[in-house]
């Protein structure tokens, strides 16, 4: 288990403000789809479409506003971006059509997008010696948020009326809004001076991108437990509707259990790598299982996708110690911000396309599409060693000549990409 509470004021601040948000975010990861499809009264191909351009959108402010935090000051930003959330999050009780459920959808997930960069340089500064493992301690109470989260959202999907699905929406604004309060408490992070040299440097850091969308394309399982599974139980399985509380719930205490143990030998990005290749794996086992449960009786149904997840929460507890190490080890301190807002691109990648693409294949195709993201889980695992392999943790020297504008001349490394690399 993580340690309760953590060293010190500002980290608890930070957790205090991440507990909070993520009650609400629970509510929303659990019921948030079915909002819409079940009291909207939205397609569930119309509801992945609008996901997924408000995906796209997200993709552009990430980076944007990790560069303003870097150079103006995190704290500011950050609460900013949790109070237009919270104003986001109000107005899906106003939705009534699809245009009105883009645009709101559209604004909360690009001040999410936002949110996660701007809190990368708070992270960094408040976390010690290794943010890695303030990162994952985070996670762990961000999994206690959304199991609380989860349990109430378990009873608006059983009562299945408009009045309950929109009393959730309003908890989760509210939940925004006083997490935006509590930042507050928190010690202003002064402002990184910019280095010499090109001003968007991370989009030039052909390396961390590729590692970027490798981990997009891993990233996508996150939308299976919050999109794909409670759709499947409800068009798909036999299983009771308060199952998807279930799995919710048993996946969150896994990462809570969990999440800090498994980032203790993740430590390079060589074992970052293995970590991506073994989530890979667990993945495909569990994307397998989730298929099985389709015609089966309920009780049976029930095992199945409960024994999945537990699989699939492996997998993701190997998947977010990979993110963690990966994206701050390669991440220099004064473009923490911006680096780590590129990083979320991958992220954002899956906020676009995941649902949508899970939608199709999963709950449209049905259990063939299993196997096939399943699959693609796997395959991704697979690369990650060869990438890291080949890329290596650059060193300062290396990262400057990757990002500098090409004058013409070949720039030489004096150490090749090869420094911390372990097998």
């Amino acid at each position: 288990m993580p340690r309760l509470m953590p060293d010190t004021r500002p980290q608890r601040v930070l957790a205090a403000s991440n507990f909070v948000y993520t009650v609400g975010s629970g509510l929303h990861l659990t019921a948030g789809v079915l909002y819409f499809t079940e009291a909207v009264h939205l397609p569930a191909a119309r509801v992945g479409l609008g996901l997924g351009v408000a995906g796209l959108l997200a993709l552009v402010l990430g980076v944007t506003v990790g560069h303003l935090a870097d150079r103006h000051g995190a704290r500011g930003i950050y609460a900013a971006t949790l109070g237009v959330q919270s104003l986001a999050m109000a107005g899906f009780v106003l939705v009534d059509g699809f245009w009105p459920f883009v645009l709101a959808v559209c604004a909360a997930a690009a001040a999410k997008a936002a949110g996660t960069a701007a809190r990368s340089p708070l992270i960094r500064h408040h976390g010690g010696e290794r943010p890695q493992e303030f990162r994952a301690y985070l996670r762990a109470v961000t999994n206690v948020g959304i199991s609380l989260g989860a349990v109430l959202a378990g009873w608006v999907v059983q009562v299945g009326t408009l009045t309950a699905y929109q009393l959730m929406v309003v908890g989760n604004a509210i939940a925004f809004a006083v997490s935006a309060v509590i930042l507050i408490l928190l010690p202003p992070v002064a402002p990184v001076p910019a280095a010499d040299g090109p001003r968007w440097i991370a989009l030039r850091d052909r390396p961390y991108l590729l590692v970027t969308v490798l981990d997009g394309i891993m990233a996508i399982q996150f939308k299976v437990l919050t999109v794909a599974i409670p759709l499947w139980i409800v068009d798909a399985t036999t299983a009771p509707y308060w199952l998807i509380s279930v799995t919710m719930l048993t996946g969150t205490v896994l990462v809570v259990a969990f999440q800090v143990r498994a980032g203790r030998n993740v430590t390079s990005p060589a074992a970052g790598a293995r970590a991506y290749r073994r989530a890979g794996v667990a993945f495909l086992v569990a994307c397998s299982l989730i298929s099985l449960s389709a015609g089966a009786p309920a009780w049976a149904a029930a095992a199945l996708l409960v024994v999945a997840v537990v699989i699939h929460t492996v997998g993701e507890l190997w998947h977010s110690a990979a993110g963690f190490e990966v994206s701050f080890a390669l991440a220099p301190p004064h473009a923490t911000g911006q680096y780590l807002g590129v990083f979320g691109l991958g992220a954002g990648l899956a906020e676009a396309f995941g649902p949508g693409l899970l939608i199709a294949l999963c709950i449209t195709w049905g259990r063939p599409g299993w196997y096939v993201v399943g699959a693609m889980f796997a395959l991704t695992g697979l690369a990650a060693p060869a990438v890291v392999r080949r890329i290596g943790p650059p060193s300062e020297t290396d990262r400057r000549a990757r990002t500098a504008p090409d004058n013409g001349r070949r720039r030489r490394s004096p150490d090749p990409r090869t420094a911390g690399l372990g097998h």
